[in-house]
């Protein structure tokens, strides 16, 4: 005999799920309007050109300088982090896009029943068989799982714009300590030519004082200078050492000697284009995944809403819809009149729960506020970074024809008080300041260089270049 149980409640949910399948939370997302007049400070801009747009192997010019970059963005281990995070989010994505369709498995049960009869204590048993395919499903009538799965959607969105963020820093980042590296380099060969002269003012001034025209006290003051200026030569060699372990660690490797160029061949950026505004928060990472975390939050909100309404589930974890075969012997279990189907539906509306249910709605609400609120801030933040850098670089600029003005200036006073000194018409005292004041001089052009190379990979980051 076929044995055929339906459980005849799901005909009414059945009915009222096709009713109200075209029924949904119609709440569309719209992105945040942001304003972008006076976005960049006492800067007007109508050329749409921007050098976030030029690829990073094209803007940093220097080919070792491209490859340190290219190595660190193959091994970095903070980028493959950032990857690692991409597919977690891609993987919890299809975790929800695999709640819209029923799932099924194939179910075994085996149960016994044992009694007493005739005072022999559970002698008599009797056995029944199933096996066949289970399956539950919850029909997304609310738009529930559709919004769960728009946010997890923006959240991998928004873990891809981590992973570019991530990508600019490291290029801006491995940039920045190379020009560093550089500068040490000059500066420690600035600190040996200024070492070498000093030596040759002491033997000057010992002679001098061995004829009679300087004292004990001009030699010993100009050896002074002499071992104050060697003494920044470890502190220099330290510091050149710290920063190749650096930009090996950023690469992937063990610390050790980095191959470089020299700081004089290195070409300050002139074409500073930035572009409009609108360019910069379409183009930088951290706006675009702020923007995403926002739309994630606000997807989350309206599914928190949607738990409100009554959901309708075909099969439940603890009673799957079933069909298959079952029988109380193993024998002929396979025989037509041995197949069952076990359907059941229910229609839950939260009554008790309701309470706990707007409690999540307004901490799903909270959080798509702190996330407008974060999207909000990081736009204002992005305006500042470009409104200061390009500040920063035009009056670094303005420093340059003075710098070399006065370090060519000092160089004269250095040459004329030598030869004074040598003549007997100058102290030892003009001797030291004027060889003091173009040491820090010089030391104050390759500061002024480095920062104007380091605006110019700010502002290539800060408009969200690096990507390509």
């Amino acid at each position: 005999m076929k044995k055929v149980y339906i459980k005849r409640a799901i005909l009414p949910g059945i009915i009222f799920s096709v009713t109200l399948s075209s029924c949904n939370i119609t709440k569309q997302y719209k992105t945040p309007e942001v304003s972008t007049e006076n976005m960049f400070r006492d800067t007007s801009l109508s050329d749409t050109t921007t050098i976030a747009d030029i690829p990073w192997k094209e803007y940093f010019k220097d080919p070792i300088l491209r490859t340190l970059i290219d190595e660190c963005l193959n091994n970095n281990y903070d980028l493959k982090i950032a990857e690692a995070r991409m597919r977690q989010a891609g993987a919890n994505l299809s975790i929800a896009k695999a709640a819209y369709y029923p799932t099924v498995a194939l179910a075994g049960q085996v149960n016994q029943t044992r009694s007493s009869k005739n005072g022999n204590a559970l002698r008599d048993h009797a056995n029944v068989y199933t096996l066949g395919i289970a399956t539950t499903w919850e029909l997304d009538i609310w738009g529930k799982l559709n919004r769960q799965s728009k946010a997890k959607y923006a959240q991998l969105l928004s873990s891809q714009e981590y992973r570019n963020l991530v990508q600019t820093n490291l290029v801006a980042g491995v940039a920045t300590s190379y020009y560093t590296l550089l500068s040490l380099d000059e500066q420690l060969k600035i600190s040996n030519e200024a070492i070498t002269l000093l030596r040759k003012m002491v033997v000057t001034t010992e002679s001098l004082r061995d004829a009679g025209l300087q004292n004990t006290a001009a030699v010993e003051q100009m050896k002074a200078t002499l071992y104050s200026t060697e003494v920044s030569i470890p502190e220099l060699e330290c510091s050149i050492r710290e920063m190749e372990n650096t930009i090996c660690v950023m690469l992937g490797k063990k610390p050790g000697p980095v191959t470089r160029n020299s700081f004089t061949d290195q070409i300050i950026p002139t074409n500073m284009k930035m572009g409009l505004p609108v360019h910069m928060l379409a183009n930088r990472p951290d706006v675009k995944g702020a923007e995403l975390d926002f739309r994630a939050a606000f997807e989350l909100a309206v599914a928190a809403q949607a738990s409100l309404y009554p959901s309708i589930t075909l099969g439940s974890s603890s009673d799957a819809n079933m069909i298959g075969y079952t029988s109380t012997t193993l024998s002929n279990f396979f025989k037509p009149e041995n197949i069952f189907a076990n359907i059941l539906g229910g229609l839950t509306q939260p009554l008790f729960a309701g309470n706990q249910l707007r409690a999540n709605i307004k901490i799903q609400k909270a959080s798509q506020e702190i996330a407008l609120y974060t999207f909000e801030k990081t736009v204002l933040t992005a305006s500042q970074e470009v409104s200061d850098i390009l500040y920063t670089y035009k009056s670094s600029f303005r420093k340059n024809e003075k710098r070399s003005q006065q370090i060519t200036a000092l160089k004269n006073s250095v040459e004329y008080t030598q030869l004074l000194l040598e003549a007997g018409e100058a102290n030892y005292i003009e001797v030291i300041t004027a060889e003091q004041n173009l040491l820090e001089a010089q030391l104050g052009q390759v500061k002024d260089k480095l920062e104007q190379l380091q605006a110019g990979i700010d502002l290539y980051k800060a408009l969200g270049g690096g990507i390509k």
